[in-house]
């Protein structure tokens, strides 16, 4: 059992996420794979969730307009995964909230991504809404654009 007063939550690189990054979205592919577009920019956040000391959780976070949904400030959510033994015990929600935090505190008024179909009732347990249909990001597969107002 995981107690979620010992998790941190903090910034790290785009090369620390690759730990989570790897075998959780890119398994079995190379791990140049886990460079995402983006990665580097001065205004990326990585942020890493740590249990005794070990890096579970990793999500980015993109500036990146979506003029479909809405043409304000956004910022889009990549790259979020949990280390397989630690799914289905509530980070990935501590990780959204973490995230929307920083982004709110930075007046950012849209936070969206390509939800992995297999994820998007995650996501709508979120707070996040559907917009368009299901698309195939190749290599990766089927996914669908969603996203929650901040502010």
């Amino acid at each position: 059992m995981m107690n979620h007063n010992q998790l941190v939550f903090k910034l790290i690189t785009a090369k620390e996420t690759y730990a989570v990054r790897h075998p959780v979205l890119r398994n079995g592919k190379p791990l140049s794979s886990c460079e995402f577009n983006g990665d580097n920019r001065d205004t990326t956040y990585h942020i890493g969730v740590y249990t005794n000391n070990t890096l579970v959780g990793v999500a980015s976070l993109l500036k990146a307009n979506n003029t479909t949904i809405l043409d304000v400030f956004a910022y889009q959510l990549r790259g979020m995964a949990i280390a397989n033994k630690y799914q289905g015990k509530g980070l990935g929600k501590k990780i959204i909230h973490y995230a929307e935090t920083i982004l709110k505190e930075k007046g950012v008024l849209l936070l969206w991504m390509n939800a992995r179909e297999s994820a998007i009732p995650f996501y709508q347990k979120c707070g996040y809404k559907k917009s368009g249909n299901i698309f195939d990001i190749q290599n990766v597969g089927p996914h669908m654009v969603m996203f929650k107002k901040l502010n």
